[in-house]
Formats: structure tokens, C-alpha cells, sequence
């Protein structure tokens, strides 16, 4: 068996999904390999941290942000020519009347593309009609008075005011907008926690993730249902290094009293591709290196992480710990 093969393995069988024939093979295979044995470690610690918290459903926010970009994308499909229409209607509609008399055939296919072409000449002269008329002076709506999800298409700009506590956040709706504001607004910090998602500008998201964990680092209003959570999805899924790396510090100060905080500086420990951000995680962990959980994952770093400097930290620190709690 080759370590291909038994990474997949190791899988199925953490998950009770393994024949048996096959686990007796798989065991096998682990009594002589190194690598994947730390692989199956890995993937058992992570059933661990997985298993202390029971699964939480998606908000309704990010439910209603993620159909909202879907629709957009579709919006920004280009449309299809009228004959493209035509052509697929026509069809599908044969599809459904292969059955049919010959006659019933030629009279609906008469019928659809009477009905297309007569729709295509209405829609026309509806564009024609609309270019005809004045345009209106149009005026920016003022912002909502709360910010939500679902009135923002997106966050084009994140600006602070120098030597002040004031932030301008620029986003869209129909029309680009601009609210400004303390960190302390309601409406700002919505603003920061949703551009901590913005996929689409790495700069977004970094400036929004640094004012957030600024906040928590000031332990001003880092709740765990609002800006907590918002870099907790930073550590977990940003795909950029500096980001990632502002989210780990601004949780911190949490590490000890909250366990969903615990678990993601774990994760990045254990699975985080920059190994400074390992090694800082390893250092945020120190408040709370006695846990048997934490200690788990250090057993494993030390054996199994790519850099010789983590695993030696993390032997040092099972070494001067020897206590579980």
C-alpha cells in the first residue's frame, strides 16, 4: 500500500466508513510509516477539538450575503440573443412533444415562434422607449439608519481619519455609498465585519481585520457573537498570511475563556501554512498549555511539523508542563 492510498484510508476509517479486510491492511502500512501515522494523529486531534462543541448552524446573514453574490453573478452573465432564446425553447418544448400528432407539433412550434418574435419586437421597442425619455437627476440615497446584510452589496474602501478615532467606510448598494463613524457605531463595526469576508480585495480585508482585532485587544466590545466571530472566520479561511496573522492576535486576550477561540488558534496551529503564524499561535497558547487538548496537539506538532523550530518549542513546552488537567 502507498501513503496515497492510506491517507484516504485513514479517513474512512476515522469515520467508521473502513471494510474490515482493508483496516487490517491499513494497520499494516501505519506500523512502518512514520508520515502516516502523524497524518492519522493529526486527523484524531481534529476529531477532538470537533467533538468538544456541537455543530452550529449558518446565520442568516451569511445565508443572505452568499445569495445575494449568486445573484449578482447571474446579473453579470451576458444576456442571450432573442434567436439563442428561441432556439433553447424551441427545445425543449420538441422534448416534450415527441409523442404528439404531427399536426399538434407544427401548430405549437408555429405558435412559440410567433409568440417569440413578437416578444422580441415588444422588448425592443420598450428599449427604445427608455432611451427616449429624459434622464433623471439622480440623487444618492442617504444611508439606512442600521447597516444590514442585506441592504450592502459590497465594501469598495476602509479609510481612518488620522490622529482620530474616526473611520470612513465606503460600500454599495444600487449606487456607491459612504458612511462615517467611531469604531464604537453599530453600523461601522457591521461595515468592518462585513468586509472582513470581501473576497474579491485582500486590502479590504486586512485594513477591517486590523481595526477589529485592534478592538478586541482593547477589550472594547469584542463580543463572541459579532466581532469574535469575524476573526475567528479570518483565522480559519483567509487565504492571506497578514490577515490571518492580525485575526490570531487580535484573539489573544480570549484564549483562555472561550473554547471556540482555543479550538481556532489549535487549528491554525496544527494546520496553517505560514510557519510564523504556527509559531505565534503556539506562543498565544502559553495561558492555557496545561489543557489536554492543547497538550494532544503539541504532541503532535512536535513529532510531525515541518519546521525543526516549532517542534522544538513545542517539546519544550510539554516538557516544563507535565501536569493534565
Amino acid at each position: 500500500m502507498n501513503c496515497e492510498l492510506a491517507h484516504e484510508r485513514i479517513v474512512l476509517a476515522a469515520y467508521g466508513e473502513l471494510p474490515d479486510e482493508q483496516v487490517h491492511e491499513l494497520n499494516r502500512h501505519l506500523n512502518t510509516c512514520v508520515d502516516c501515522q502523524g497524518d492519522r494523529a493529526a486527523l484524531q486531534a481534529m476529531q477532538t477539538l470537533a467533538a468538544l462543541h456541537p455543530v452550529i448552524e449558518p446565520p442568516a446573514n451569511l445565508v443572505a450575503r452568499s445569495r445575494m453574490r449568486m445573484e449578482e453573478a447571474l446579473d453579470a452573465l451576458p444576456p442571450k440573443r432573442w434567436y439563442e432564446r428561441l432556439s433553447q425553447r424551441l427545445v425543449n418544448n420538441m422534448a416534450r412533444l415527441q409523442s404528439a400528432p404531427a399536426a399538434a407539433v407544427l401548430l405549437l412550434v408555429a405558435g412559440l415562434g410567433a409568440g417569440a418574435v413578437g416578444g422580441y419586437e415588444f422588448a425592443q421597442g420598450r428599449a427604445a422607449h427608455a432611451a427616449a425619455q429624459p434622464a433623471q437627476t439622480a440623487t444618492a440615497p442617504q444611508p439606512p439608519a442600521v447597516v444590514t446584510p442585506d441592504t450592502v452589496a459590497n465594501i469598495s474602501s476602509i479609510e481612518q481619519q488620522p490622529n482620530s478615532n474616526v473611520i470612513e467606510v465606503r460600500y454599495n448598494q444600487v449606487v456607491p455609498q459612504r458612511m462615517r463613524g467611531s469604531l464604537e457605531d453599530p453600523s461601522i463595526r457591521q461595515l468592518l465585519m462585513m468586509a472582513s469576508e470581501d473576497a474579491a480585495s485582500a486590502g479590504i480585508r486586512d485594513n477591517s481585520v486590523g481595526l477589529l482585532a485592534a478592538e478586541c485587544r482593547a477589550g472594547r466590545g469584542c463580543n463572541p457573537a459579532g466581532i469574535r466571530d469575524a476573526l475567528i472566520v479570518a483565522l480559519r479561511y483567509d487565504k492571506n498570511d497578514g490577515v490571518r496573522e492580525k485575526a490570531l492576535k487580535g484573539l489573544e486576550p480570549y484564549v483562555a475563556q472561550d473554547m471556540r477561540v482555543r479550538d481556532a488558534v489549535l487549528e491554525a496551529l496544527l494546520y496553517d501554512s505560514n510557519p510564523h503564524i504556527r509559531s505565534e499561535a503556539i506562543s498565544i497558547l502559553e495561558p492555557v498549555e496545561a489543557d489536554t487538548t492543547v497538550r494532544q496537539v503539541l504532541s503532535t506538532v512536535a513529532v510531525k511539523d515541518q519546521s525543526p523550530q516549532i517542534r522544538t518549542v513545542s517539546r519544550q513546552v510539554l516538557s516544563r508542563v507535565p501536569e493534565i488537567q
